[in-house]
């Protein structure tokens, strides 16, 4: 093994904790804050992985080996070096004090153009923008009818939320991955021969159990703060709405975009919109500091993101300008 190889194998193990631990949360931490009071943790880790191997195995059978589902097709191969290696463990010290980073920025921002990390940006804060407008019309028409502290799922319509909240997060979590993958698949080849991709799924099936063993984290906080998110209807609708979101950005072009952004887009919406239609109860004074914490949280996570980039491109490897 050359030192090339040894640094992508880094890479590629550092990146899928990361993307597990720090973005995996937006799609499965509704589905964890209101299933683990139910079921024993190992069994929404088997559902997850279920999903999980679908959505590799699916993608490298029709796109040619590509797991990445086409989100590389701007970013060509290059030779891995240390400082490729060195994005993910940033991500992942970040991720271990709760910040949450878009890994998007911070891993393929090494990678990708100037002109690509500029596409990029824009993508991804209009999908914060669409998140944010479309979580707040809907939650300004849904919190009129639903307020779980006191409007909570009768017993004999538990099953049914229960499934649909399966369902939807199942539909998410497949989105979200053909999404992100590609923070992972960039230190692999291009076409994965089929002994990698299954090396590859048994990594991410192992760094899944230990976010469901934890119970996501403390990346999880973000969404245990947000109000009804520990309620199965809740989660039902906040994930089949992400999904859909994610899904027209997925198939609008091949440009990676930061799903973080467009997590914190919709919490951040539907949180507005539930403090405007419950003001008497829910004050907008309490909404702003948890937003903000979210926002500047984001922020931090791009100045980190670019700050990488820029002292790579200057002072460690100028040939990448």
């Amino acid at each position: 093994m050359d030192i090339h190889t040894l640094y992508a194998l880094i890479g590629f193990m550092l990146a899928a904790y990361a993307v597990v631990g720090n973005d995996s949360v937006q799609t499965l931490g509704t589905f964890i804050a209101s299933n683990i009071r139910v079921f024993k943790w190992y069994w929404l880790w088997l559902a997850a992985s279920a999903v999980l191997i679908f959505t590799l195995s699916y993608g490298w059978m029709v796109n040619g080996g590509d797991i990445s589902y086409g989100r590389l097709e701007k970013i060509p191969p290059v030779q891995i070096e240390w400082y490729h290696a060195a994005a993910p463990l940033v991500l992942v010290l970040l991720t271990r004090i709760g910040i949450p980073v878009s890994t998007t920025f911070l891993v393929l921002s090494v990678f990708a153009s100037t002109v690509v990390l500029e596409k990029m940006l824009v993508k991804s804060i209009v999908g914060y923008g669409v998140a944010a407008v479309v979580a707040y019309v809907m939650w300004m028409v849904l919190a009129h009818f639903i307020n779980e502290k006191f409007n909570t799922v009768k017993k004999g319509s538990r099953k049914y939320w229960r499934t649909l909240q399966w369902l939807s997060t199942g539909f998410l979590w497949f989105s979200w991955l053909s999404h992100d993958m590609a923070n992972i698949a960039v230190y692999l080849p291009r076409e994965v021969p089929l002994p990698l991709l299954i090396g590859a799924i048994a990594v991410l099936v192992f760094w899944l159990g230990v976010i469901f063993y934890f119970q996501g984290g403390k990346i999880q906080n973000i969404v245990l703060e947000k109000t009804g998110s520990r309620f199965m209807r809740s989660a039902t609708i906040i994930d089949f709405i992400y999904a859909i979101i994610l899904w027209y950005f997925k198939e609008l072009n091949s440009i990676p975009m930061s799903t973080t952004w467009v997590f914190v887009g919709l919490l951040t919406g539907r949180e507005l919109a539930i403090a405007t239609v419950h003001r008497a109860s829910y004050k907008f004074k309490y909404v702003f500091p948890i937003v903000g914490r979210d926002f500047m949280k984001m922020m931090i996570g791009l100045a980190v993101s670019v700050a990488l980039v820029m002292a790579i491109r200057y002072f460690i490897d100028p040939s990448m300008q």
